[in-house]
């Protein structure tokens, strides 16, 4: 099915902004993506992008790239993706080149050094942000609430210790706890039905 050009442009143009006007990497863009795609737009539901963050989170590559081509996807196919993510690179493709030419001198200044420990505080906030806004998303009940804890433990355990921790091990020890929890739920409840 052919997408008008107006709709990829949209795409495009969408994405260029989240990824001109957005410092600190992925979870820093998770608010403007929501802003744009799941409240301005509509393109996708916030349900969505929270799952979608999950994902990106669980495979290669950047989280905002993952979510621009799983957005640009979902509304205009193969060709949507492409403008979608082509948007969202580049932006930073272009800013990271100029740097490359110009960073030792321009570091030296100091108003620029004190601008970007600013723009650092900036980040952790909107980081900060994105994880509240997906922890009141979150479903209230006592396994998501227990996997929350739990993953907030040892993250504060991993950074206060400085424990070498690889991500996938993470990742992977929160689906094994989580598949475990869901499958012994599921156990107990066809073992009481069983039982009636």
């Amino acid at each position: 099915m052919k997408h008008p050009p107006r709709l990829l442009l949209k795409l495009f143009w969408t994405f260029f902004k989240i990824g001109a006007f957005t410092f600190g990497g992925g979870y820093a863009m998770l608010p403007l993506i929501e802003s744009e795609c799941v409240e301005k737009y509509e393109w996708i539901t916030g349900e969505e992008l929270a799952r979608v963050t999950v994902i990106a989170e669980s495979t290669p590559g950047p989280v905002a790239i993952n979510c621009a081509t799983f957005v640009g996807n979902k509304k205009a196919g193969f060709a949507g993706a492409l403008a979608s993510t082509f948007g969202v690179v580049l932006p930073s493709f272009v800013i990271i080149l100029m740097l490359s030419l110009f960073l030792g001198r321009v570091l030296e200044i100091p108003l620029v050094a004190k601008a970007f420990k600013g723009i650092r505080v900036a980040v952790a906030i909107l980081i900060l942000r994105a994880g509240l806004r997906m922890l009141l998303r979150m479903e209230k009940k006592p396994l998501p609430l227990i996997l929350f804890g739990a993953a907030l433990a040892a993250m504060l355990a991993i950074s206060i210790f400085s424990l070498p921790v690889s991500t996938i091990a993470l990742l992977g020890a929160a689906a094994a706890v989580s598949l475990s929890l869901s499958l012994a739920k599921a156990w107990r409840e066809r073992k009481d039905g069983d039982g009636q």
